[in-house]
């Protein structure tokens, strides 16, 4: 596990988005070998998937053998509907970048069968050859993709009920009108994302400041699903100064401490195959 700190908001989704890049040119996507990215939505990875398209428009990356499987949907919310996250990724990412359309996974929240619909979606990612890298984020009550507080830790894509505070969190996109956000979802299970070679998780805000003290420093609990991460092989937790205000100041030094040298690795290669010295 490690714990990368950057100033703000801006330089976190920088280094993320940096990362992911290096990790597709590295890995040199073919027609006979894609990279599989797992994506998430929200505010959080907005500003990486901004920078994202700027490298793409520089000419530093393509995505044209890149396949995506983002980590929920609404269920119920058109597919056109504004905030829906099949809008928000085409809004805010796809249309931007060479993607073939095909190769953009969603979940469909608007699906005959929603249980055929989450079955299948574990069925592409396995044909796919695996998830090589999976970005998430949080919420303040530490649930990673739709896996609210006691979900299992070993859960695979599945139908979910929310919970009454992501309702209320999500409110703010629905003119604060909690009768019209939808209170279902369909989402990848903590297993499925554990399953990913490689976690990449960003955290920021104050807001989320308790969230990432209980995904490092307390052990793993299925009221935190995020903790699950601290026996992924390969996670690294992405933050900004602000959410590490409930942090130890211990915990914060030794991460500070090894950041320099990630970050010189950061600029052209894997974090984990050049760092196998610090694990």
């Amino acid at each position: 596990m490690r714990l990368v700190i950057l100033d703000d908001y801006d330089l976190a989704s920088e280094w993320a988005a940096k990362y992911i890049r290096n990790r597709i040119i590295k890995f040199k996507p073919s027609p006979e070998r894609y990279f599989t990215l797992g994506l998430p939505t929200g505010s959080t990875p907005y500003g990486c998937y901004q920078k994202l398209i700027e490298y793409y428009r520089s000419g530093d990356i393509s995505f044209k053998y890149v396949k995506t499987f983002n980590m929920d949907e609404y269920v119920g919310l058109p597919r056109a509907h504004p905030e829906s996250y099949h809008s928000y990724m085409w809004n805010n990412f796809f249309k931007h970048i060479d993607i073939d359309p095909a190769n953009a996974h969603i979940l469909d929240g608007n699906a005959v069968d929603l249980e055929t619909e989450c079955q299948a979606y574990e069925k592409k990612i396995t044909e796919a050859g695996g998830i090589e890298l999976f970005v998430g984020g949080i919420g303040p009550d530490g649930h990673i993709a739709f896996n609210e507080p006691g979900s299992s830790l070993v859960s695979r894509t599945r139908v979910k009920t929310l919970a009454k505070d992501t309702i209320v969190a999500n409110a703010r996109f629905f003119g604060n009108d909690l009768s019209k956000v939808p209170t279902m979802a369909l989402t990848v299970g903590v297993g499925t994302v554990m399953d990913a070679k490689e976690v990449m998780i960003l955290i920021t805000g104050a807001h989320k400041a308790f969230a990432l003290y209980k995904a490092i420093e307390e052990g793993v609990n299925h009221m935190w699903t995020v903790s699950a991460f601290q026996q992924h092989p390969r996670t690294i937790f992405v933050c900004d100064e602000d959410a590490t205000l409930e942090l130890r100041v211990k915990t914060v030094k030794y991460f500070k401490g090894t950041n320099s040298k990630h970050n010189k690795l950061q600029a052209n290669y894997s974090f984990w195959e050049e760092s196998s010295d610090l694990n």
